[in-house]
């Protein structure tokens, strides 16, 4: 998918009420809490409830697995008592790991790290996510938030942005993602949430303190739409109020990503990614223009934000 280089109703969180949590307490987070432990269970017993299994049905499988030496999901499928589908559903709940059904699939297609996260896409925002994790957001490091730049639109910036944000949260850890692109919003679509109220609300002001949602299914992944798109949008993440707000968004939550507009449609992104600190540059097989990708990465030659790298996104 990708090279790096050097729905369901929404859940309405309110803002001031996410906890302040300690760069130190970000895998402690991510543990079962003691008086809520997790129960470990079989593939058999997730498959049985699953597809309301019979006794009967049960003890089929068990027989056929003994007598063919399957693993039970390798069995039922086998037997034609579950799919393919439910066998890596079960997987996933055994393990702890957001995964969507295709029949219980909500969210947008461009989702493939949620709706299919063993294939070779989601493997590769996997690997886009290592190579962050060590250049960008190393323990120790001072915390900062990751502003996703294109040159041109249709790059598959926000595409990025929203697997990215979606891998970053299936390691347990609070992520944030914001949609910063106030002439062309689209993240509230991909996830199915609403957008009434957002990012342009509470910079100029107008906000209540019900803006950042969960996202159903992902428990750690939260999302601030724009809302109303504003016709002065660079005005507003110029203004000190941006800054601000970023610094109390990264004290708050794990991660921070942010989506933003094209570079060719003004100087939003790069207004952003220095109130970010970093920003990572994608472009796109066979659509970007060479030219326009150079101006870009040598824009952040003395820049305050750190480059964290270039995807060459082939979808």
């Amino acid at each position: 998918m990708a090279k790096f280089r050097d729905s369901a109703a929404p859940v309405v969180v309110d803002f001031d009420s996410v906890p302040r949590q300690a760069p130190s307490e970000s895998a402690e987070s991510a543990l079962p809490c003691s008086d809520s432990p997790v129960v470990d269970r079989s593939i058999g017993d997730i498959l049985a409830e699953l597809r309301n299994l019979t006794v009967d049905q049960v003890e089929r499988v068990l027989k056929h697995q003994r007598e063919k030496g399957l693993r039970f999901g390798e069995a039922a499928v086998a037997l034609g008592l579950a799919s393919r589908e439910d066998v890596l559903f079960a997987l996933a709940q055994q393990f702890h790991y957001p995964y969507n059904p295709e029949e219980k699939r909500a969210a947008s297609p461009e989702l493939v790290a949620l709706n299919e996260p063993y294939s070779p896409r989601a493997e590769s925002f996997r690997a886009i996510r290592s190579q962050l994790m060590m250049r960008l957001f190393a323990e120790g490091e001072a915390r900062q938030a990751l502003a996703v730049i294109s040159a041109e639109p249709g790059e598959g910036k926000t595409y990025c942005a929203a697997n990215l944000a979606v891998v970053l949260s299936q390691l347990g850890t609070k992520t944030l993602l914001i949609d910063g692109d106030m002439r062309g919003p689209r993240l509230h679509e991909v996830f199915k949430l609403q957008n009434q109220a957002g990012l342009s609300s509470i910079l100029s002001g107008r906000s209540d303190s019900h803006v950042i949602q969960q996202v159903p299914g992902l428990p750690s992944l939260f999302l601030l739409p724009v809302g109303t798109t504003p016709p002065n949008p660079l005005e507003l993440v110029e203004r000190p109020a941006f800054g601000m707000l970023m610094r109390e968004l990264v004290s708050k939550f794990d991660y921070v990503i942010v989506d933003t507009p094209s570079a060719v449609n003004g100087a939003d992104a790069s207004v952003i990614a220095a109130r970010c600190g970093a920003a990572l540059v994608v472009a796109r097989k066979n659509t970007s223009r060479v030219g326009l990708l150079e101006q870009l990465v040598a824009s952040f030659q003395g820049s305050s934000a750190k480059l964290a790298g270039v995807v060459l996104n082939e979808f």
